[in-house]
């Protein structure tokens, strides 16, 4: 794969990903009242979540590999922009690979594990509820929090301040359009921290929009690069 092809695939990857990401999003608020009945015990999300069906299952399937979308974002950032700060950018690139990897096994606790104690659930007498309501708190700390928010959400905010800023050194872009992509980066790095320090939360919600459309703007700039070959580090 050349090199002007990796850096299109990357940002198609976004604008395409970004698009994916609110349509999923938008289905399981309405089906599923996401992300807030994740707040709720076992009790009330698990048979919720068996409710929303075989469709649901597979939005949430889909929605699980959703985030090997950065693996391609981070190729293209990489590709762009290598000529001006390979640093910065390689390290983007691995942060993206992790990224997608973290929040990848983080939400596929959905349509497996969690599907399975669903249905366990259902039958459970009030013994096995305890365990299985012990189990459903533990994977979703460990997988959810700790694995999908924290060192997913760290690694992809990474990944956009320091792409961010090779653009924004390298002139390729309108400084304003670079400032976003720190802004919406720094923001993830606050946001993260929502379910340690509750004052954080409004943070949080502002990048879930910020997230989706810096994710379509960094798209189209990768689509719009004249291949890598032109960047040039600020004097």
């Amino acid at each position: 794969m050349t090199g002007k092809v990796s850096i299109r695939v990357g940002g198609w990857s976004l604008i395409l990903g970004a698009i994916a990401f609110m349509a999923v999003f938008g289905y399981l608020a309405a089906r599923f009242d996401y992300p807030g009945i994740l707040d709720g015990p076992a009790a009330a999300v698990l048979p919720r979540l068996l409710a929303t069906g075989p469709a649901g299952r597979v939005v949430w399937t889909l929605y699980a590999f959703l985030p090997l979308i950065w693996i391609p974002a981070g190729v293209g950032a990489y590709m762009a922009l290598r000529r001006s700060h390979p640093g910065a950018v390689m390290v983007a690139a691995h942060s993206a690979v992790v990224a997608a990897i973290a929040m990848m096994l983080g939400l596929m606790r959905w349509p497996t594990i969690h599907w399975r104690v669903a249905e366990l659930y259902a039958t459970a007498d009030p013994a096995q509820r305890e365990v299985l309501d012990a189990l459903y708190d533990g994977l979703n700390t460990y997988l959810g929090n700790y694995i999908g928010e924290f060192l997913g959400e760290m690694a992809f905010s990474t990944y956009f301040i320091l792409t961010s800023w090779a653009l924004l050194r390298a002139r390729v872009v309108p400084r304003g359009v670079a400032v976003l992509g720190l802004v919406t980066g720094c923001a993830g790095l606050v946001g993260m921290f929502r379910n340690v320090f509750a004052g954080v939360a409004t943070v949080a919600s502002v990048n879930n929009y910020l997230l989706p459309a810096w994710m379509i703007v960094l798209g189209v700039v990768l689509v719009r690069l004249p291949g890598g070959t032109d960047t040039r580090p600020e004097a």
